[in-house]
């Protein structure tokens, strides 16, 4: 289910800006990038699913992935999820799979084909503390860039509640009609974008 709870519509203005130089002579033995976008990993898989569980539970009851599907994906295919990191922290996140059909359908949740060409977009979600400064329209931005740099995806899919149609139609997504998937009284939009015109631009990415 790729939704948010509490959306980020606010443009992001600018990209972070480089950390505060250290005073001279002031050694660090690890020095962590302040921004970076990369692709996740299983070992990534628990901090993903603490952002995701404070950010679904509380509103739906659910959440669009558990930890043992989060590490299902991230094994399987971790170039199409992106992170954003903050000193080294996760504070954003959207993973993807591929799809092979027209549209979505329950086994669209689960399943990763190697062989389709649409992007499913399963969850996108922001850190509690980093909400409304528009990570994840920064996000969102970085990811489908990255996807447009992969020859295998011709296009993205989604589902949201109807009160984020907006937010996706921002990045060049359009409802397709009702999702053929429910979650309990829970119905969702259907929604898809052409990966034609998304150029790759991998600054500051290690995917």
């Amino acid at each position: 289910m790729s939704t948010q709870s509490k959306p980020d519509l606010e443009p992001e203005a600018s990209d972070l800006q480089p950390g505060t130089p250290e005073a001279p002579g002031r050694q660090r033995r690890h020095t962590l990038p302040a921004s970076e976008f990369r692709c996740l990993t299983a070992e990534d898989a628990a901090g993903v699913f603490e952002i995701e569980r404070e950010a679904f539970i509380s509103v739906l009851g659910t959440c669009p992935l558990y930890l043992d599907e989060v590490k299902h994906f991230l094994t399987l295919c971790p170039e199409l999820s992106l992170g954003w990191f903050q000193e080294g922290c996760l504070v954003a996140f959207i993973i993807g799979s591929l799809w092979d059909q027209e549209r979505l359908t329950q086994e669209s949740l689960t399943l990763h084909r190697p062989g389709g060409h649409t992007a499913h977009l399963h969850v996108l979600a922001v850190h509690q503390a980093c909400r409304r400064q528009g990570k994840g329209s920064t996000l969102m931005r970085r990811y489908l860039q990255h996807l447009g740099g992969q020859p295998a995806v011709s296009r993205a899919a989604l589902m949201c509640e109807d009160r984020l149609v907006p937010f996706y139609q921002g990045f060049g997504f359009s409802p397709v009609g009702p999702c053929a998937i429910t979650l309990g009284p829970l119905a969702f939009t259907e929604l898809q974008c052409s990966m034609r015109g998304h150029a790759s631009r991998r600054r500051n990415s290690g995917c």
